[in-house]
């Protein structure tokens, strides 16, 4: 799939990868831009860059709540007459584990999963109907999704980066997500993976490669690799310590 001429939403596109995403699609020619965040006021910014030429829709959002993502790709709808791509990329990052108050885990599971869900579900319809997408989303979720659709015409990609230089990465120097920096890229380095991923309309994109590395792994012995995320685990709680 080529981004030029195509009607694209972003969810958190305010910021982070989502605005580098944003960008990069008005360079591709996109034929309009919906770009959609929890704060208003960065996504109006990063609208107003990224805007010279291509037109451009801003939309304050809590993607956790159905009822607004249904909104948000009305609004889209309503302004360009379709939605032809939808980048589901808003998350967030909470520290704590197990023990985590039960609102900050609902929290998590609204925003990080749910939300795909909620965005499948209002822009499925319209985009079978013509028979072309291209959807990042929760790995089991994006590849039910490809299973399910596929036959369709429906094309999915995931997005699986490691460190990437966000404000949210940045912001989180000497805890225990300090370790991703290591290796991290830019948000236009995974703007350009996943460019290159949709014209290729193939499933993972992958701004670090050996992520394919841990996947196959993963795969070939799961107690190996599990024992490697706990070494991870390990070094990430030692480096947290380290800097306090």
């Amino acid at each position: 799939m080529e981004m030029k001429g195509k009607v694209i939403v972003v969810t958190g596109g305010g910021s982070g990868i989502g605005a580098g995403l944003v960008r990069r699609f008005a360079q591709e020619g996109a034929a309009g831009l919906v770009v959609a965040d929890l704060d208003g006021a960065k996504a109006a910014a990063v609208a107003d860059e990224a805007g010279a030429g291509t037109p451009t829709l801003v939309v304050q959002l809590d993607v956790s709540k159905e009822a607004e993502v249904q909104a948000l790709i009305a609004q889209a709808t309503q302004r360009f007459g379709r939605v032809d791509v939808l980048c589901s990329n808003a998350g967030i990052i909470r520290d704590g584990g197990i023990d985590s108050a039960n609102d900050e885990w609902q929290r998590c599971w609204d925003v990080n999963l749910m939300a795909h869900v909620y965005g499948a579900r209002a822009v499925l319809p319209q985009m079978v109907a013509r028979g072309e997408v291209t959807k990042h989303a929760a790995v089991s979720f994006a590849e039910w999704v490809a299973m399910n659709y596929g036959d369709k015409g429906i094309r999915v990609s995931c997005l699986c980066p490691q460190g990437v230089r966000t404000d949210m990465l940045l912001g989180k120097a000497g805890d225990r997500q300090s370790f991703l920096l290591d290796g991290s890229v830019s948000t236009e380095q995974v703007a350009e993976a996943v460019v290159q991923t949709m014209r290729a309309e193939t499933f993972f994109v992958l701004p670090h490669p050996e992520v394919l590395d841990y996947l196959r792994g993963k795969a070939a012995d799961e107690d190996r690799w599990l024992a490697g995320m706990r070494r991870l685990r390990a070094k990430s709680e030692a480096m947290a310590k380290g800097s306090r």
